[in-house]
């Protein structure tokens, strides 16, 4: 079975890591990405089986990045993931896959990557 591959993309150097390690640990290969622009070119060097993606990010934000990414891809699960609530509202985060509000309890997001990837 060839392992699944998971692209982060956050702006944020602590989440990047604890993201990483609780997903490399769940046997994901895992590739980070510290914003839009960088996120846009590791998804079409990286070819990930499923995206993490934030939305308040300097430069590109996550709602641009995502409809790039659907644009090229809308098979590829996109699961935004941001500390505000209020982005869930807004009509470009609707094509995402699933939406999970940033908590230190990562449970969810896992839970969530798991049904996304099965």
């Amino acid at each position: 079975m060839t392992q699944k591959k998971i692209l982060i993309i956050d702006d944020e150097p602590a989440i990047q890591m604890l993201y990483k390690e609780e997903f490399t640990d769940a046997g994901y290969e895992v590739n980070l990405a510290g914003n839009g622009e960088d996120g846009l070119a590791a998804f079409g060097s990286f070819m990930p089986d499923l995206v993490i993606l934030d939305i308040n990010m300097p430069g590109l934000n996550g709602i641009e990045v995502l409809r790039r990414m659907k644009a090229q891809k809308p098979d590829v699960p996109v699961v935004l993931n941001s500390a505000y609530q209020q982005f869930k509202q807004n009509l470009g985060s609707w094509a995402s896959d699933a939406y999970i509000v940033k908590s230190y309890d990562i449970d969810e997001l896992k839970e969530t990557v798991h049904r996304l990837l099965a």
